[in-house]
């Protein structure tokens, strides 16, 4: 977890702030190479096991952006997107557009999410703000409201961890993004962000995670810097 509550509030507080929400779409890009690729691969991993009319649960869903890109994708899914934050379901909302009815937006965390069954689910840059026991409860209870052998796809924060490595991953963090036309001094405060305020894992930890809450063929299709993601299934 983070150190303290007052730093995750800190950390978080940029997805409470309505003009920070509204440039939103913006930052991803810039610190998540490949991200609109992440959405396709996930979306694409989704549809080798989900139905046609498959309802969906996206945990994380503020902004909308991962929403917007399986209902583009997917013109039958519906989906039930759970976020923590007000102002960002709202721009989720917005992102959405004509799509909107097809998603019910809930304000909350896994726990406030409903039991499903769902025929997939995913979380995207989202567990890395939970440390290990929140991470392993949120991915138990993902799994339980899964129909089963349904896919789960999952991408977040997450690289060697050994002190050398640790700093070495985040300093290429904050030179991608400024590569990617990110403000210097804003990337190097996501750096010093992340750095101060997150408990991350290794790969080989989160991979454990998601073992351990239950799922099988857990697989890894997506690293890139300081980012993976896997597909599992319940």
């Amino acid at each position: 977890m983070p150190h303290d509550a007052a730093a995750l509030d800190t950390l978080l507080a940029p997805f409470s702030d309505p003009q920070a929400v509204a440039r939103y779409a913006e930052g991803p890009p810039r610190f998540v190479p490949g991200f609109s690729d992440l959405h396709r691969m996930a979306a694409v991993l989704l549809a080798e096991r989900a139905p046609g009319d498959a309802r969906v649960l996206v945990l994380g869903a503020g902004g909308g952006l991962e929403l917007k890109a399986f209902a583009e994708a997917q013109p039958g899914w519906t989906f039930d997107g759970v976020d923590p934050a007000a102002e960002m379901l709202r721009q989720a909302e917005r992102t959405l557009g004509p799509l909107a009815p097809r998603a019910r937006l809930l304000q909350g965390y896994i726990d406030d999410a409903p039991e499903g069954p769902y025929d997939a689910a995913t979380c995207l840059l989202t567990l890395h703000f939970l440390g290990r026991e929140e991470r392993l409860r949120t991915a138990v209870e993902i799994r339980r409201r899964l129909k089963p052998g349904a896919p789960f796809v999952a991408a977040h924060s997450s690289f060697p961890q050994t002190p050398d490595q640790r700093e070495r991953w985040l300093s290429r963090y904050a030179a991608f993004a400024v590569a990617s036309g990110a403000d210097p001094d804003k990337a190097e405060s996501a750096r010093a962000a992340v750095e101060a305020h997150l408990n991350l894992l290794s790969p080989e930890e989160d991979e454990a995670i998601l073992r351990e809450a239950g799922f099988s063929g857990v697989s890894p299709f997506y690293a890139a810097f300081t980012w993976r993601g896997w597909a599992a299934y319940a």
